[in-house]
């Protein structure tokens, strides 16, 4: 069964840090690329970040970049978000999101796998 827990979601002050994780289990053949999308009330899904798995290859939203690094654990199906600096608008549900094949976009539509996702609340 194919399986992605996201974790480490929580409640921080804006100016402050968050890493989220996710586990990946079940994917027998592999995956291109795993990354984050996230969901904020009232708006549009967005790819907040991306990882290719064979060449470890990075994408970063506008809004994120410079303040998101993302990492991966290719032994252990194990994906990093690390996001500083936040901002209340980044209060989001985020979710873990798998691309077999490589060939979509970092977006909600170019995965085939999405986790249920973890709250991530920045106070002002």
């Amino acid at each position: 069964e194919v399986q992605l827990q996201a974790s480490g979601g929580g409640l921080v002050q804006a100016g402050g840090s968050l890493r989220l994780s996710c586990a990946a289990s079940g994917f027998t053949s592999g995956y291109s690329r795993i990354g984050w999308l996230r969901q904020a009330p009232g708006k549009e899904r967005e790819g907040v970040s991306c990882i290719n798995s064979s060449d470890g290859k990075t994408y970063y939203s506008g809004s994120v970049k410079g303040r998101a690094t993302i990492s991966s654990d290719n032994a252990n199906n194990t994906v990093y978000l690390l996001m500083d600096s936040l901002k209340p608008e980044d209060t989001a549900v985020y979710y873990c999101a798998v691309d077999l094949l490589g060939r979509g976009a970092c977006d909600w539509y170019g995965m085939d796998y999405w986790g249920k996702g973890t709250q991530v609340t920045v106070s002002s």
